[in-house]
């Protein structure tokens, strides 16, 4: 707590001694006047990173640039979030990237940061943002030049964690008259190793799993985009991305304890490919001087996943309840989408912005899970988890937005989405479900600029936040035959409701607090829900055995199944205070925040929705009870320090720390995370070497206790210490101006595949 207070404490320090140095300041002559350009600031509805002005901007890449941005923070190397708790959605020129996220963090990686002219932080997006739940929106606004020619990057990096993963990648621009585009590849392969301890029980039993996960990568991806100016006022436009992933040979190794016994091993392979493939044509028209236009897109989206997995479990004594079982699994997901929309952006003499647009969704997803068990000697069909699963998804949207600065001080934004959701479930042969919902979704901005050094805003946004697809393909993921994670393709969408008040002084010292509630809400982790089933006891040959007077005899079996459902409401309140500041000449450039934050989770699950026990089974579910009220606190400290004089060594040091913070599946442990990297500018090369998490403290670990003393707790070490080395090379006319960015119509659709 000691050390929560002090951090807080430096950042009321830096606020108050920067508004003493402004009251003492008595000026009666001026000598000479100084113009900076402002490098962070408020601007209307978004926070805008000037990072042309920065000097922490020169011989990065854009992935390294975003994590030194203000608000916006990440600590495994692979996801952005915004005030530490909200996902980031990356747009570039104002329009959604069109590739899954492990592709998009690989392009930021090799995208040069002397390419990004601002970023700019949307913590609450308006109405025209296709985003869900509470995710904010980071908008990467390129430099622009008129210039003919070429450019390209090639860069090559190697990563040393617990396995060593190389990877490599290139990108290449050209404009030429009306013709502009540019490509991009990557290719890498990386083994990620976890270790696994998961403990459950009650105060009359004990389960204890120890295991390793080995799960081997190799992937290569890419695309293209094709700008074709075919005058003035029209452009038109092609674009195509995919993205290859092979993980063969994975390894999940557990050994399994009872009561302190050794009981069983349970080993699970498992070999799965990944293919997405996306296609977008874009038609631009500009339908006046002030920068009115229309723009419309189809888009045609294909998922495919194909996983096969062996799960042996063997037994490690003498008993004759645990016996040798196996079971062999198939879970292929193949997703179509087509979409399409239409915009149009009218601006007006007065400074006025009206947005009104439409957009439609059409996702088919076909499931089609086999799972066979060993019996008698033999694989046989298991009907309850052989499943053929097609989910069908049909999304209207329409939007309207309106935005004009009504004084000289006082700016503002509304707008409104209304959505039309009709799907259905069919379970072949089994069951069914049905769900239409209409949603109307506002969103309200205004913006206060007091005087040059403070500004405030209040903004306020409804969102909806649908299952993913693979989170309803009714499927299990085993550790073992009694220990899975369960999809639930009967969880609903949930009701978002988020606002804002933003507070800035001097574009260098920030407060945000903010105030989130959700309805229908879905666990952000997955809910353990333990209990039994009572069975027919069963011979070697698979035949029930009958006692003496001819009665069956009955065998229970504990299970724990962590399964994805909905559970009730939950309220966080959030306090952020921050700081991005240079200091003596540049040399000391520093992103500070600190997050505070206080909330309750309430709810319950009491029964398993996915549940078709077998003829004859009896299932007991324990209730699973959500009553949590937490504070927590996280803090993000980054320092660029410039080493030379020619701008040509840098040094990074940084550090993150997160308390205890409490989830709906239990309490996750304090993390941190202390990272330094040193970089060297060799004219278009770059030399980079970076250490990630020096001292192994940012893996998860969880403990949930229930009311009624069944715990689970469960440790996941994924050995987070990092070491790479990188080198990148710039060629060609760095002032080449990008081909036009173009929005996918599918956008939406991309984050839940």
């Amino acid at each position: 707590m000691k050390t929560q207070i002090l951090i807080a404490a430096l950042f009321f320090s830096g606020l108050i001694s920067a508004q003493q140095k402004k009251d003492s300041l008595k000026v009666n002559t001026i000598e000479a006047v100084n113009i900076k350009k402002q490098v962070f600031k408020k601007q209307g509805d978004r926070l805008v990173y000037d990072v042309a002005s920065s000097p922490i901007a020169k011989g990065t890449n854009t992935f390294n640039l975003l994590k030194q941005t203000p608000m916006v923070s990440s600590i495994d190397g692979k996801t952005l979030k915004i005030l530490g708790k909200s996902d980031a959605v990356i747009y570039i020129n104002n329009k959604k990237t069109n590739m899954d996220s492990e592709a998009l963090i690989e392009m930021l990686k090799s995208t040069p940061s002397e390419d990004i002219q601002k970023i700019e932080v949307i913590t609450v997006p308006g109405s025209e943002f296709q985003v869900e739940s509470k995710e904010g929106v980071i908008n990467i606004v390129m430099k622009k030049s008129k210039n003919n020619g070429y450019n390209g990057t090639m860069k090559m990096q190697n990563e040393q964690a617990y396995y060593n993963n190389p990877n490599a990648g290139a990108s290449f621009n050209f404009r030429q008259g009306k013709w502009s585009g540019n490509s991009n590849f990557r290719m890498g392969s990386w083994t990620e190793r976890q270790k696994y301890t998961l403990s459950n029980g009650d105060p009359t039993f004990r389960n204890d799993s120890y295991g390793y996960n080995d799960d081997p990568n190799k992937n290569f991806g890419g695309g293209f985009n094709i700008d074709y100016e075919i005058n003035k006022k029209h452009s038109l436009g092609f674009s195509y991305n995919m993205r290859y992933n092979k993980s063969f040979n994975s390894v999940l190794d557990i050994t399994n304890w009872q009561n302190g016994v050794l009981n069983n091993r349970t080993v699970n392979n498992e070999d799965a490919q990944t293919r997405n493939h996306s296609f977008n044509l874009n038609y631009e028209m500009k339908t006046d001087s002030l920068g009115s236009k229309l723009t419309s897109n189809v888009s045609y989206l294909w998922f495919n996943r194909d996983k096969v997995s062996f799960n042996e479990s063997f037994p490690l004594t003498n008993d004759t309840i645990n016996k040798y079982s196996a079971l062999h699994q198939a879970v292929p997901q193949i997703i179509n989408n087509y979409a399409a929309n239409i915009d149009y952006l009218k601006k007006t003499a007065k400074g006025a912005t009206w947005l009104m647009g439409i957009s439609y969704n059409h996702t088919n997803t076909d499931n089609d899970t086999r799972q066979d068990k060993l019996k008698n000697g033999e694989f046989i069909i298991d009907p309850n988890q052989t499943n053929h699963f097609i989910y069908k998804e049909n999304i209207l949207g329409i939007y309207l937005n309106y935005e004009r600065k009504l004084t000289e001080k006082i700016s503002g934004k509304i707008g409104a989405r209304y959505e039309m959701t009709r799907s259905n479930g069919d379970i072949v042969d089994k069951t069914g479900f049905e769900r239409n919902y209409n949603n109307l979704l506002p969103y309200l901005n205004l913006n206060y600029a007091i005087n040059s050094d403070h500004n405030v805003s209040y903004t306020f946004s409804s969102r909806i936040r649908r299952p993913r697809f693979w989170e309803l393909n009714p499927s299990r993921t085993y550790f073992t035959p009694t220990n899975y994670t369960q999809n639930n393709p009967f969880i609903l969408a949930s009701k978002y409701y988020n606002q804002e008040l933003n507070y800035m002084y001097k574009n260098a010292f920030y407060a945000n607090l903010s105030f989130n509630m959700v309805e229908d809400a879905a666990a952000s982790d997955l809910i353990p829900l333990q209990g039994t089933v009572t069975a027919p006891k069963k011979d070697s040959k698979g035949n029930i055995i009958y006692d003496i007077k001819g009665n069956k005899i009955m065998e229970t079996t504990r299970f724990l199944r962590y399964i994805r459902t909905n559970y009730g409401k939950n309220r966080e309140i959030a306090l952020t205070l921050g700081m991005n500041k240079s200091w003596f000449k540049d040399i000391w450039t520093t992103n500070y925040s600190v997050n505070l934050g206080y909330v309750t989770y309430s709810g319950g699950v009491w029964e398993d929705p996915t549940s078709m026990p077998a003829p004859g089974e009896t299932e007991v579910v324990d209730p699973y009870i959500i009553d949590v009220k937490n504070y927590n606190m996280s803090a993000t400290i980054n320092n660029v320090i410039r080493l030379s004089s020619k701008k040509d060594w840098f040094l990074g040091v940084n550090y993150f720390f997160a308390s205890q913070t409490a989830m709906e599946g239990g309490m996750i442990g304090a993390r941190q995370s202390f990272d330094f990297s040193l970089k060297k500018i060799i004219g278009d090369w770059t030399v980079v070497a970076e250490v990630s998490d020096l001292f192994n403290q940012s893996f998860y670990s969880i403990k949930g206790v229930q009311p009624n003393g069944k715990y689970n707790n469960i440790t996941n070490f994924n050995y987070p210490r990092l070491i790479s080395i990188g080198v990148t090379y710039n060629f060609g006319n760095q002032k080449l101006k990008k081909a036009r960015e173009m929005k996918s119509a599918n956008d939406a659709v991309k984050s839940r595949t």
